[in-house]
Parts: structure tokens; C-alpha cells; sequence
């Protein structure tokens, strides 16, 4: 029997799971990304792992010199037994000191969010995308959707040419 290298490894499992937040980039000018680490209890990792997990009204908060994740719904999972998480409990984020003393100066002086964009897994390792991002006006949105409208309507007309 031959031994998988890691190339072979890596394609073998095709089903990455990753949970995004769809909504923050229409909603927020995001200025910088950071990957940080989660902490989370095993039945979350499962669940994860799983895919059954919402972003949608998530956002981080610095609290006592700690980043937390804040409204992501992890859902229980399905096989957990009376010692299941709570799905809605406030997550810590593991960023280096200097990287959390960077985004609190931004937060504070600049009026600025820190936004989830998706979880993901590396090396068996869940993370966190989050990014520093500023709310976009009523007008901004409406902006991009004409724009999207648009260039779907140019990319339409090109098509019957043809």
C-alpha cells in the first residue's frame, strides 16, 4: 500500500466548509482584513464542520482588552447530547495584542466597525475573516445597485447581439 503525499492529501477532502457573511460587504466599506483564531467548545467545532452556522448579524466588540464575537449563531449539533453549546453565547477571537490595540484605536477614533466576513478552517483550525470596515449611506447601496443593474443590462444587450 503507498502512502497519500500531501498534495494528494489535501485533494481528497473536496468539502471545505466555510460560512460567509453576504451581507457585509453590501453594507460596509471594508478598509482592512485580519484573520484571527476563535475560541469555541467541541460541539461548535462539529457543527461548524457542518455548515450550520449564521454571520448574518454578527459583529466583534472589544471587551476588557479582548476582541469577541458578538450575534453569530453557531446551531447545536444534531448528535450532542445535554452538554450542547449555547448557540447564541459571545465567542473570543484570538488576535495578537498589537493587531487588537490597532483595531481599538480605529474603532474609537474613527467611528469604525469590525465585521465577521466568513469562518473557515485551516489545518483543522476554525478562523475567522473579520475586517474594519464603515457603514455605507442609503445612497452608497443604491448606488451599487444601479451600477450592478447596469452592467447586467450591458452584458444582456451584448448577448442578443450575438
Amino acid at each position: 500500500m503507498s502512502k497519500k503525499s500531501k498534495s494528494q492529501a489535501k485533494s481528497s477532502s473536496p468539502y471545505r466548509p466555510t460560512i460567509s457573511n453576504k451581507k457585509a460587504r453590501f453594507n460596509y466599506h471594508l478598509l482592512e482584513k485580519l484573520e484571527a483564531g476563535i475560541a469555541l467548545a467541541g460541539t461548535e467545532v462539529k457543527s461548524l464542520r457542518q455548515g450550520k452556522a449564521n454571520l448574518e448579524e454578527a459583529f466583534c466588540q472589544i471587551r476588557d482588552g479582548e476582541l469577541f464575537l458578538v450575534g453569530c449563531t453557531i446551531a447545536p449539533y444534531t448528535h450532542g447530547n445535554l452538554v450542547n453549546h449555547n448557540p447564541r453565547r459571545p465567542r473570543k477571537l484570538l488576535v495578537h495584542r498589537r493587531e487588537l490595540h490597532k483595531l481599538e484605536t480605529k474603532v474609537t477614533q474613527k467611528g469604525l466597525t469590525i465585521v465577521p466576513l466568513r469562518i473557515y478552517f485551516t489545518r483543522g483550525l476554525a478562523k475567522v475573516e473579520i475586517a474594519v470596515g464603515q457603514g455605507k449611506t442609503h445612497g452608497d447601496k443604491r448606488q451599487k445597485l444601479k451600477e450592478r443593474e447596469a452592467g447586467r443590462e450591458i452584458r444582456q444587450a451584448l448577448q442578443r447581439r450575438r
